[in-house]
């Protein structure tokens, strides 16, 4: 009797196990083999995996190092050189294979980590960048040392990202704000022509009568003509050391958004070690960053000197502090400031940042010097940020965004 074997067949294809072993050899790079999945790349895969290995391969250039060697000192497989085209290139690249909100922190990657900051002055390159935030700080940073054929590049990139943060925020902004303001001037015993029935209504919904089916008005809500013709006052004070680059941006837009605003009187003063008041430029708000220079020191009391001698209306003002609080300059007059702002009158607001980049390095010395004064010091998104000022306006207590922030 003769017996038989049956040849064992082999395991059917698992397209589940098969997209994540390319996933992870894109996550690990390196040639196949040696990271470990032994899985080849081709095709689109290849060139996303060149991609990223220029950036972030072992042979990729880091900050500080010479053109064309690795973190060693020998020969790198990766990298972008110090070439402005090719560069271009891996921009276009990326923008093909990745959303826009990967190509933004690739790029500021490479900024950080392959020290192309110089080559931004370069108009070529510029175009082929997606404009965000970040690449906005890193253009403002670059000061004087851009060429004048680059700056009209910048400023066309400066804009775009400047109209993309007013179409998120201003509407926003501006009905918030128009809602506090109302609020604000609403008076106790109006006259009969100038009750809100529809919020007097709601305020008295306790008191409806069912048997009437009527609501008693025990409390009337209305508008007092002379305190709606009461400006109020806001005073942005921006410290525009390096490190505060994106609340810079964010602050700016805000203070043409603000400005725009007929019931407030808005003015934007920006500090590092002397202060220049760019209230003038307010109507653009790319001006306004073309006219702050970040880098250098910190002089807060100074700054907060300049702003105090501009309050006319101490009880109709709102003053609001941007900075990390490293202060170079007299610290107990910065703290001696704010008391005599607020005791007479001033609300005063310290926000540690103006961004969307998380949780901000700041002095805690100060900031609870600070807290001490009844001026908690906290980091605010820009999409709370109008709740913010609507609270200083209304004299309502801040709403702080992130207890494990504020001091």
């Amino acid at each position: 009797m003769t017996s038989t074997t049956t040849p064992l067949r082999p395991a059917p294809p698992d397209p589940e196990a098969d997209e994540r072993l390319r996933r992870w050899r894109l996550v690990l790079g390196g040639e196949a083999g040696e990271d470990g999945t032994g899985r080849a790349l081709s095709g689109r895969d290849a060139a996303v995996d060149r991609t990223l290995e220029a950036l972030y391969g072992a042979g990729a250039r880091s900050s500080g190092t010479g053109p064309g060697t690795g973190p060693g000192g020998g020969r790198r497989s990766g990298g972008l050189g110090a070439s402005a085209p090719r560069v271009a290139r891996w921009l276009g690249d990326i923008r093909s294979y990745f959303p826009a909100s990967v190509v933004q922190v690739m790029q500021r990657d490479a900024l950080d980590r392959l020290g192309l900051t110089a080559l931004l002055l370069e108009p070529e390159l510029l175009e082929a960048v997606e404009p965000d935030v970040h690449l906005v700080g890193t253009l403002l940073s670059l000061g004087t040392a851009m060429p004048e054929e680059t700056k009209a590049t910048a400023r066309e990139v400066v804009r775009k990202v400047v109209e993309e943060l007013e179409r998120r925020l201003a509407s926003r902004t501006r009905a918030t704000l128009t809602g506090a303001l109302d609020r604000s001037a609403r008076a106790a015993r109006p006259r009969h022509r100038d009750i809100d029935w529809n919020r007097t209504v709601r305020a008295n919904l306790k008191n409806y009568l069912p048997e009437y089916r009527t609501v008693v008005p025990e409390r009337l809500v209305g508008y007092a003509r002379a305190a709606r013709s009461v400006r109020k006052e806001v005073i942005l004070c921006i410290d525009q050391s390096g490190s505060m680059a994106a609340s810079v941006v964010h602050a700016s837009v805000f203070g043409a958004v603000l400005a725009s605003m007929r019931t407030l009187d808005t003015r934007l003063v920006a500090f590092d070690t002397s202060v220049v008041d760019l209230t003038d430029r307010l109507a653009d708000p790319v001006d306004v960053l073309f006219g702050v220079q970040l880098g250098g020191g910190t002089d807060i009391n100074r700054a907060l000197s300049y702003c105090q001698s501009r309050i006319t209306r101490p009880a109709d003002t709102v003053v609001v502090l941007i900075s990390d609080l490293y202060e170079g300059g007299v610290r107990q007059g910065m703290l001696d400031r704010v008391a005599a702002m607020r005791a007479s009158g001033v609300r005063f607001v310290t926000l540690l940042a103006l961004s969307d980049e998380g949780a901000p390095a700041y002095d805690r010395e100060n900031a609870a010097a600070l807290a001490a004064l009844g001026t908690p010091a906290f980091a605010c998104t820009p999409d709370h940020f109008p709740e913010v000022m609507a609270a200083a306006l209304e004299q309502r207590p801040l709403p702080v965004p992130d207890p494990a922030t504020e001091t």
